[in-house]
């Protein structure tokens, strides 16, 4: 059974107390931008939390072998996944009743989708606040439906992982081919439901905040990046216990394909980003080329614009290349944890312009946001990491596993 180091108890416990003096600084001093420096540390680890359901899922449609030996952590991660998924929500009841400040979402403005408004004398007169492109999207960006979705969203996630990981620890204690079955079902329909929502979901929580604008490619170029963080996250925590001697069935050929995950998804991110970037600025309309305007000619952006796009493509592609690269650990620890500071960095990116304009900096509060979540994250993984034997028992596929060799 793992136990968490004290080590890691004191770092989890202090990194928690530097997110909550963040939270209540930067709500105290100002609402209004602490609420989108919340957005987007939650989705950068909601993202994480809800792969793990992904990665679990897929494993069963491919019929997939090689994972099995280190299945039990994407099962940890999800257990952070209920934590990020409550902070969500109250972002956007708070969104939807004005609440604390939160007025991330521009559509929500009260009166912008109604054209015409009766004056204190009760003649009718043109709304100054009228938006025609929103009031033309109304349909689907509605409060009410926003929330509907929402909690369609995260409970429907929360009760696919856990049943995923309930149906393991059953297959462990009984055996037998049921409880695999039943797996295999359970993941047939997640990713049905997980191909709708994660697209739907980054439209209304990321995409709607700059609400004139919109892209076909959005719902896959954020899966690619909660693929990327993901694969991230399950690469380093397995590196971590096999480094305090758990995880004995680990072999290099199981580091050298997450390894090789985290390579491919970095270049299928940085496609995306590239094709969403190309198509809409070479096209040059100016209510698509917008988005891309207010990060690429205010100061407080620019640099961060393109930085977070070399380091998210250069360090993958420059040091993870070779075979023999995927499997020196140290040179994976630090393409990962670059890897995560470019991409939480292109989570700031997709909310913070949008929301603040050209107000928005990288302060205390966002990056101390960032390590509470982080510190949470740790401690919640790492609990729950302690509660399961690290070792799969009676899968059908452990064996082969075990022997793993590439």
């Amino acid at each position: 059974m793992f136990t968490i180091t004290k080590n890691a108890k004191n770092l989890s416990f202090g990194l928690m107390i530097i997110g909550l003096i963040a939270l209540v600084l930067g709500f105290v001093s100002d609402s209004h931008s602490a609420w989108p420096s919340l957005l987007f540390n939650t989705y950068f680890f909601l993202g994480i939390s809800v792969f793990a359901v992904f990665f679990i899922a897929l494993q069963y449609v491919a019929e997939a072998s090689w994972s099995i030996v280190l299945k039990r952590i994407p099962e940890a991660i999800i257990s952070f996944l209920p934590i990020t998924g409550i902070i969500m929500m109250i972002i956007v009841i708070t969104a939807v009743l004005h609440f604390g400040g939160n007025h991330i979402y521009h559509w929500m403005e009260t009166g912008i989708m109604d054209q015409f408004i009766i004056d204190e004398n009760g003649n009718e007169m043109e709304n100054p606040k009228y938006d025609k492109i929103i009031a033309g999207k109304k349909a689907f960006l509605n409060t009410s439906f926003f929330i509907i979705r929402s909690i369609i969203y995260i409970i429907g996630w929360i009760y696919f992982g856990r049943k995923l990981k309930q149906l393991s620890i059953n297959e462990d204690k009984h055996g037998g081919l049921d409880n695999y079955n039943k797996g295999f079902r359970t993941s047939a329909w997640f990713m049905v439901f997980f191909a709708i929502t994660s697209s739907v979901a980054s439209w209304d929580w990321i995409m709607s905040i700059d609400t004139h604008w919109f892209s076909t490619l959005f719902g896959w170029y954020i899966f690619s990046e909660w693929a990327v963080i993901g694969f991230v996250a399950i690469l380093l925590i397995t590196l971590y216990l096999k480094r305090l001697g758990y995880l004995e069935h680990v072999n290099e050929s199981h580091i050298h394909d997450l390894g090789k995950y985290v390579f491919a998804f970095s270049l299928v991110w940085t496609y995306m980003w590239f094709s969403q970037f190309m198509l809409i600025w070479y096209s040059n309309i100016p209510e698509e080329v917008a988005y891309y305007t207010a990060r690429l000619e205010v100061e407080n952006y620019k640099f961060l614009f393109w930085f977070r796009v070399a380091i998210n493509f250069l360090f993958p592609i420059i040091l993870l290349m070779s075979r023999d690269a995927k499997r020196n650990n140290t040179r994976l620890i630090f393409v990962c944890i670059v890897i995560l500071i470019g991409h939480w960095i292109n989570s700031y990116l997709l909310v913070v312009p949008g929301t603040l304009n050209k107000h928005g900096h990288i302060g205390f509060t966002e990056i101390g946001m960032g390590l509470g979540f982080f510190g949470l994250f740790i401690f919640v993984v790492f609990n729950s990491l302690s509660k399961t034997p690290l070792e799969t028992k009676n899968h059908p596929f452990l064996d082969e596993s075990k022997h793993l060799h590439t």
